[in-house]
C-alpha cells in the first residue's frame, strides 16, 4: 500500500483511509440489501393471495401468497452473493499469502477443509428414504435431493452449534483474562 519514500504516519493514514473507503462501501450495500429484502417482505407479507387458478400448491383451498416467487428469487439471489463473495475471498487470501508465506496459505484452508469435511459427514448421515406428500409429484422426492437437503440441515446444525460454542467460550475466557 505505502511506498518506500513515506514516513509511518502517511502509511498509517493512507491504510486507515483505505479502511474507512471499504467500511463506507460495505455499509452501504448492506443497507441496501437490507433495503431490498425489506420490501420483499412487505410485498410477500402484504401482497395478497394468489388467485385459486393460478396456485402452485397441491391442494388449491391453501393460502399461497402472491409474493412466494419473489422472496424465493431473492433468497436465492442472496445465495449466489454469498457463495461468491466468501469462495472469492478464500481465493484472494490464499493466493495473497501463498506469494509471502506458503505455510499460512495452507492453514488458512483448514477452515474450508473442515466445512468440506462437515458436509461429507452429512451427505452420510441424511437420508434418501423418500417422503410421503399427499399431491407431490415433482422429481425432486429422490434419494440425491433428499441427501442434499439432510446435508444442507445437518450442516447448518453444526455451524450454528459451533458458533454458540466459540461465542460462549470467548465470552468465558475473557472474563478469567
Amino acid at each position: 500500500m505505502g511506498g518506500k519514500g513515506m514516513s509511518d504516519a502517511e502509511n498509517r493514514s493512507l491504510r486507515k483511509s483505505g479502511r474507512l473507503r471499504i467500511q463506507r462501501l460495505s455499509g452501504a450495500v448492506l443497507w441496501l440489501l437490507l433495503g431490498v429484502t425489506l420490501l420483499v417482505s412487505v410485498g410477500f407479507f402484504m401482497g395478497g393471495e394468489t388467485p385459486e387458478g393460478q396456485r402452485v400448491v397441491a391442494d388449491a383451498s391453501l393460502s399461497e401468497p402472491r409474493g412466494t416467487d419473489g422472496l424465493m428469487v431473492w433468497m436465492y439471489v442472496l445465495l449466489g452473493l454469498t457463495l461468491l463473495v466468501s469462495v472469492t475471498g478464500v481465493i484472494v487470501k490464499f493466493a495473497a499469502r501463498c506469494v509471502v508465506a506458503p505455510r499460512s496459505a495452507l492453514r488458512s484452508l483448514m477452515g474450508v477443509a473442515l466445512v468440506a469435511v462437515v458436509l461429507a459427514v452429512s451427505w452420510w448421515a441424511g437420508s434418501g428414504s423418500p417422503l410421503s406428500m399427499p399431491g407431490y409429484d415433482g422429481g425432486e422426492n429422490v434419494p440425491f435431493w433428499l441427501k442434499v437437503a439432510d446435508m444442507f440441515l445437518y450442516t447448518i446444525y453444526v455451524l450454528m452449534g459451533l458458533a454458540v460454542a466459540l461465542m460462549v467460550g470467548f465470552g468465558i475466557a475473557r472474563r478469567f483474562r
